[in-house]
């Protein structure tokens, strides 16, 4: 017989634990060949990148580069040059990074070597717009894709129509140099065309195929954006020849962090189902969704029965008519405790990887059976919190959020749902 005495602690440990495999300082080396002779470059930007520059270094010594990082989220190394900037709408500080970067990459030749690091948030950090987008235009659009509900692979097609480093530019700039690209996916069914908008990976969309997208997620961008989709001056994406030097390779992804905490949650005596590693959707309806599948679950239980572990991954989405704080973790645990309504015995928790859900420095949120309770007892209506995409504040009052800062990786969402029967 098994029970989980601390369900709440149980389940940080299972997050704690797809945190630690996704480290880049214990993956990346499994992909590293012996350094190369001869000149040596690292470029990379995203959430992650940092600590991937300081494995490299870690492994190979001092090195030659420029790598993009979130505010806050630098690491120190010896020669890599890290920057930080904004995310996830760009700023300033991302368009002269870039611009560092791609000087660094212009000129090389056929005998140097770059090893370029791309995580989640590479598309924000990584910026160099369009001539005819500014960086207020494209900052726009950024925030209105962010509360559209699209999914990152619509967001990024877009990303890589009105940018000169995505859609394989990054790579082509480096050409002929040899280039080895390592990525931490964060993006569903792992496409390293996706991670970061591709930016050592071809474009295989049209514009007019971005140009659509603005319609069917309700996007009024800024004018400039529909000109530069379907004006004449449209950028030719990388030949086949100028990428043929790149070789792409994931170093992290989410099913390697779910499997992990598959195996810890077996060593507790936990049957444990794993609900895929690619889910999308409004995170709401993710959340009823796995609200009614535990229940269903949970009554068929047997006392005594050994404890239920639903485990899952992906990249919700969060429509944001409302006017509060909220990210797709935070909304998936609100929406699943309204499903739950206090069923006993049931536990849950839904983090970013990255440790920030939507755009706040909050890795996601803790719910038990008595959340809605706590919430009664302070005077908050959690119906009103969903309405109000105000699931931030919701758990904040509460005390379920899950802060965690820098984790320094990011292999996307992270949800765990433990159904417990009666222990007599």
């Amino acid at each position: 017989m098994s029970w989980i005495q601390n369900p709440v602690e149980f389940l940080k440990s299972l997050f704690d634990r797809a945190v630690a495999v996704a480290d880049p300082m214990t993956t990346l080396r499994h992909f590293l060949p012996e350094r190369p002779v001869g000149r040596v470059v690292v470029v990379g930007a995203g959430k992650a990148s940092a600590r991937m520059a300081e494995a490299i270094e870690n492994y190979w010594g001092p090195c030659e580069g420029i790598v993009l990082t979130r505010y806050g989220y630098s690491r120190a190394c010896r020669g890599i040059k890290i920057i930080e900037a904004a995310h996830p709408v760009s700023d300033i500080s991302g368009v002269e990074g870039t611009i560092e970067i791609l000087k660094l990459l212009s000129g090389l030749e056929e005998g140097d070597f770059v090893v370029c690091l791309i995580s989640g948030g590479a598309s924000a950090l990584l910026v160099a717009p369009r001539d005819e987008v500014t960086l207020s235009d494209l900052q726009i659009l950024n925030k209105l894709l962010l509360n559209s509900g699209a999914p990152i692979s619509s967001i990024n097609t877009l990303r890589k129509h009105l940018s000169k480093v995505k859609g394989g530019q990054l790579a082509a700039i480096a050409y002929p140099a040899q280039m080895l690209c390592l990525m931490i996916s964060d993006v569903p069914g792992d496409d390293p065309g996706y991670i970061g908008s591709g930016p050592t990976v071809g474009v295989t969309s049209k514009p007019k195929d971005a140009l659509g997208l603005l319609s069917q997620w309700n996007i009024a961008a800024p004018n400039s954006i529909s000109l530069a989709l379907s004006g004449s001056s449209l950028v030719v994406p990388p030949d086949d020849v100028r990428l043929s030097r790149v070789v792409n390779q994931i170093c992290a992804a989410p099913i390697q962090s779910l499997n992990a905490a598959a195996e810890l949650g077996r060593s507790f005596g936990c049957a444990v189902e794993l609900l895929g590693d690619a889910l999308e959707g409004e995170a709401r309806e993710v959340g009823l969704s796995q609200a009614n599948l535990a229940l269903g679950l949970k009554a068929n239980m047997k006392i005594g029965d050994p404890p239920i572990l639903l485990l899952s991954g992906g990249e919700l989405t969060v429509t944001h008519p409302g006017s509060g704080s909220g990210g797709p973790n935070s909304e998936f645990s609100l929406s699943l405790a309204l499903g739950l309504q206090g069923a006993d015995g049931i536990n849950a928790i839904a983090c970013d990887t990255d440790g920030v859900d939507g755009t706040l420095d909050v890795a996601g949120a803790i719910i038990t059976p008595d959340t809605l309770s706590i919430a009664g007892m302070r005077g908050i209506d959690p119906r009103v919190s969903l309405s109000n995409n105000d699931s931030h504040n919701f758990f904040e009052a509460v005390g379920g959020q899950v802060v965690t800062g820098p984790t320094l990786t990011n292999v996307n969402d992270f949800r765990a749902v433990l159904i417990q029967s009666l222990l007599i």
